[in-house]
């Protein structure tokens, strides 16, 4: 899978792991010169707290366009710090 935007690929994998619909992409298959940490933080009622990432590629920026669980709870452990994407990013074959 690839994650995709601005033009740019910004992670690939053979590896995500898809939850509620989302593909999630092992931490070390984003390309980490597009993404600096946010300060947002969300919770979800059964993974815990998510927090963020920006996106910045080719002279856009995407503010909090990728979220990962550093600390997920016991269900959701395969998922840590992996990251997932929305906001315009695409995720394709």
């Amino acid at each position: 899978m690839k994650a995709i935007w601005n033009d740019e690929v910004i992670a690939e994998s053979h590896d995500t792991i898809i939850i509620e619909g989302n593909h999630y992409f092992p931490p070390e298959s984003i390309k980490e010169e597009f993404f600096s940490k946010s300060d947002t933080h969300t919770n979800c009622p059964w993974k815990g707290q998510a927090s963020y990432y920006s996106l910045d590629v080719n002279g856009s920026e995407n503010m909090d366009a990728a979220w990962y669980y550093p600390e997920p709870s016991e269900l959701a452990k395969q998922i840590k710090n992996y990251v997932a994407f929305w906001k315009g990013v695409q995720v394709v074959e």
